[in-house]
Order: C-alpha cells, then sequence, then structure tokens
C-alpha cells in the first residue's frame, strides 16, 4: 500500500507541477519513447540475469507490494516449534524426536505452527541443525560456522533480485539519452518543417530523458529499498533459529534459549515474553485450541 500510495504523490507532484507551469500534460504522453525505455531495459536484465532469477525478481516484487514480512504470529510460531523440540530433545528418545525432524508435515509439533510449515526452506534449516544436535558430535561452535555460511548464502541468493532490479534501474538514465537521441533524430529528418512542429518533436525527444530518469529514481530505486527491507526481514527468522539452537547447545535450558532468539528481533517487532510465555504453554494459540 506504501508504495502505491507513494507512486501516487510522485506523479501527482511531477504532473500538477508540470501543470501549474503552464505545461501541456499531451506532451508527455509518448508511448514509444516509453517502450523504447522499458523494452531495452527489460531486455537488458533478461540477458543479465539467469532466469530462475527473473522469476524470484517478480516474487520479490510481489512481496514488496504486500509488504510480506514476518508478523508476530511468524515470530511466535518459530519459537514455539524450537520450544517444543528442545523440550523432546531433553525428554525423549532420539527415534522420538527423529520422527519430528524426518516427516515435519505430519509432526504435531509443526502442524501447530503453519507459517513454518508453510516455508519449506525454514523448515529443512530448523530439522537439519535439530539432526545435527541429535547425533551429538558437532560441537557449538562448528554449528555456527556451519549456520553462519548457510545463511550468508542464503541470503545472497535472496538479494539476487535486489541487485538485478537495482542495476536495471541505474541503466534507465543512460537508456533515456538514447530514446532522446532516437527522438532527435526523428526531428532532424523534418528540419524543413515549421518550428512548431520541430518544437513538438523536440520536446517529444525530451520526454525520453525524462523517463529515463523518472523510472531510474522514481520507481526502481523504491521498489528495490523495499525488497531489501521485507527479504531482510523475513530471513531474520533464520538468525532465530540460530541463536536459539546455539544457546541451547551450550547449555541454557529450553526457556532461556528462546529469550536469546528473541532478543534478534527489532524491538519493535518483538513478541512480550508474556507472549512467548503464553506460546509454550498454548503452541499455535487458537489453532492449536
Amino acid at each position: 500500500m506504501n508504495i502505491i500510495i507513494g507512486f501516487v504523490i510522485t506523479v501527482g507532484c511531477i504532473l500538477g507541477g508540470f501543470m501549474a507551469m503552464g505545461g501541456h500534460i499531451n506532451v508527455l504522453i509518448q508511448p514509444f519513447e516509453l517502450m523504447i525505455i522499458g523494452g531495452a531495459g527489460l531486455g537488458g536484465f533478461i540477458m543479465a540475469n539467469p532466469m530462475k532469477v527473473v522469476k524470484d525478481s517478480g516474487k520479490a516484487l510481489g512481496e514488496a507490494f504486500k509488504n510480506a514480512v514476518p508478523k508476530e504470529r511468524n515470530y511466535l510460531d518459530v519459537l514455539g516449534v524450537l520450544y517444543s523440540l528442545m523440550r523432546d530433545l531433553r525428554t525423549k528418545s532420539r527415534n522420538e524426536i527423529e520422527a519430528h525432524i524426518d516427516n515435519p508435515e505430519e509432526s504435531p509439533i509443526f502442524q501447530t505452527a503453519p507459517t513454518v510449515l508453510k516455508n519449506k526452506e525454514l523448515t529443512a534449516f530448523i530439522c537439519d541443525y535439530v539432526r545435527l544436535i541429535i547425533i551429538g558430535n558437532a560441537r557449538s561452535h562448528e554449528i555456527e560456522a556451519l549456520m553462519d555460511e548457510e545463511i550468508s548464502t542464503m541470503f545472497a541468493d535472496k538479494m539476487k533480485p535486489y541487485h538485478a532490479i537495482t542495476a536495471m534501474g541505474d541503466s534507465f538514465p543512460a537508456i533515456g539519452i538514447v530514446a532522446a537521441v532516437l527522438g532527435v533524430i526523428k526531428a532532424m529528418g523534418k528540419i524543413n518543417e515549421s518550428p512548431e512542429v520541430l518544437g513538438g518533436l523536440i520536446g517529444a525527444a525530451l520526454v525520453g530523458t525524462m523517463l529515463g530518469i523518472f523510472l531510474s529514481y522514481s520507481v526502481c530505486n523504491p521498489l528495490t529499498s523495499q525488497i531489501k527491507i521485507v527479504r531482510t526481514k523475513q530471513h531474520r527468522l533464520y538468525i532465530i533459529v540460530k541463536q536459539t539452537l546455539l544457546a541451547y547447545m551450550n547449555g541454557s535450558v529450553p526457556q532461556v534459549a528462546l529469550e536469546y532468539g528473541r532478543k534478534t528481533i527489532s524491538n519493535k517487532e518483538r513478541p512480550s515474553i508474556d507472549s512467548v510465555e503464553q506460546e509454550m504453554m498454548n503452541p499455535g494459540g487458537e489453532k492449536a485450541a
């Protein structure tokens, strides 16, 4: 919603200011200039990136428009799953724990946390490291190094759409100049026309420069900034898992280990201690009732 509101304000102020200066709005309607700039930018984007990144960029844009960041329920579900697993690690046999992590879709622990189960990558991340804890041979600092490497790799993958769209946005001002030059070439082909006709043609050419700058700084830059914000917040869930499990491996009881994970959440989004305690007593909240 913020993206739409901001875009409306931006376009409204640009067009309103132009009209207030006495400009005619029809001069700015140059669909072929937009086709040149948008087409060249999109073509370069496709050439520069694997199809997997192209598809993920569309997904990232959708997440940015929806502001698909983790909500309190997401954080509580992650903490609830971790608490249940850590509690069982202390009280149940290896076979019972393996039943949860080998088939999380059928696990009562994961079923009480649908937001975790829906996130296949996060579910696999939790199961993989709980499995390493069960094995018991790995030391906590070795697990931490492995987690850091995997989290860094996953974050780099998630940021590929951000870098790809940023590169495309950076190219728009130059492509706008190309569109403007083409417009000037067209105007030069009609050099014998009246000043009114030439003025219109040159004005249309300059719209290409304006559109290139507008698409770069008023469209792509805000979108990529929102993509980075959303995906960074989504990635925070993995940091919660890391800090919680490492605290447990270093000897903390499950209740204390959860606090290590909870403290990694931004203060404005962090669930209260009471909410976490309630989640431990009633995993999944109303869903489990």
